[in-house]
């Protein structure tokens, strides 16, 4: 194995750098962007070809480096001085998987730890066990329901991947886990309250109707986004769509209330709501909330809670309910039983007592 540091004169007659490397009985070109020498007519330029050649040869240092650990449990010095934030960056802009957005929160997750913390910096060498260990428990202490266990289990995607990469020897969160909790979806809208919705004034009309519509379909944000006209059968009013989380098909019967919602039909690629990011979507809907008196904590995948609660609620059956949501599980819709259940123990509650 050799890294060798070579130079090519070009017709322009500046000098380009490459190494010249010999790996596994093969050789191989690797062209250095940005490292070329020119003709130097004054010191200062004579200085800049030296700062050059320099750079190139702790370029074909590391690489000898990295080539030399290939195929050990070791990693490259260098590598382990990468600052931990800037490679999860890195990461995220080479991320195409449709949890994008998860995935960014975790970053922002561990930024906010590493604030709590007072650390400033993080490099790959400093990401111990320990430290993993107390992000952990951060995130138990500032995550409601099920978003501890998600931004962790991103978290870890993100350590496995610089494991597979040579950037870490060892997986520091290999043997840490958050357990999943069975969440209560507590915040839920009764069809009164959605009908008290669809009568209050609201800035951004699109974002309304695609509210409305998921609270009729089932339909996450993502999906909803994502839906196009050819999702659609109109002559049978039935929606089909692959939901993008699970994979799993979902098939729904059209409601009147969800058809009314619907702009004029267009061309089968042609997305049916024009929305704004999820941010701004959330903001408009705060307010929509805020302006209709309802003093909940509503998000956007609250639509799909109400959606099979209310379904429940009106004595469908769960497994029909979980063939409407798409759900690859039966246990997944059986969280809404409960709170279909508290929702009719509110009911009854509510009328008012006599005197027998």
């Amino acid at each position: 194995m050799s890294v060798t540091l070579r130079k090519k004169v070009n017709q322009d007659s500046s000098t380009s750098l490459y190494l010249d490397v010999y790996h596994n009985g093969k050789r191989h070109k690797e062209f250095l962007k940005n490292c070329k020498l020119y003709k130097a007519t004054n010191p200062e330029e004579r200085k800049i070809n030296r700062n050059t050649l320099e750079m190139a040869e702790n370029i074909a240092l590391r690489r000898a480096q990295e080539l030399a650990s290939d195929g050990y449990d070791v990693v490259a010095s260098f590598k382990k001085d990468v600052d931990f934030i800037e490679y999860f960056e890195a990461y995220l802009t080479n991320y195409t998987t449709k949890d994008k957005r998860n995935m960014k929160g975790a970053c922002n997750k561990f930024k906010e730890f590493m604030t709590k913390q007072g650390i400033k910096s993080l490099t790959m060498k400093q990401l111990t066990e320990n430290v993993v260990f107390n992000y952990a428990e951060y995130l138990k202490s500032v995550c409601q329901g099920e978003g501890a266990c998600s931004y962790f289990a991103r978290f870890k995607k993100m350590v496995k991947h610089a494991v597979r990469e040579k950037v870490l020897s060892t997986n520091p969160a290999a043997d840490i886990s958050i357990k999943k909790e069975e969440s209560i979806i507590k915040d839920v809208l009764t069809m009164e309250e959605i009908g008290i919705l669809a009568k209050t004034e609201i800035s951004n009309k699109q974002v309304r109707n695609a509210f409305l519509f998921c609270c009729f379909t089932g339909l996450s944000w993502i999906d909803v986004v994502e839906l196009k006209w050819k999702h659609l059968d109109m002559r049978n009013l039935k929606l089909s769509k692959v939901r993008a989380k699970s994979g799993q098909m979902a098939v729904v019967n059209l409601h009147n209330s969800a058809i009314s919602l619907l702009p004029e039909q267009g061309k089968q690629d042609d997305i049916i709501f024009s929305l704004p990011s999820h941010t701004g979507a959330l903001k408009t809907l705060r307010n929509w909330l805020k302006k209709a008196e309802i003093d909940k904590h509503i998000t956007w995948h609250c639509a799909r809670h109400s959606f099979a609660t209310n379904l429940i609620y009106y004595d469908q059956d769960v497994t029909i309910v979980s063939k409407l949501l798409g759900h690859s599980s039966l246990k997944h819709t059986m969280r809404y039983t409960h709170i279909a259940e508290e929702m009719k123990k509110n009911a009854v509650n509510s009328l008012p007592e006599i005197t027998v």
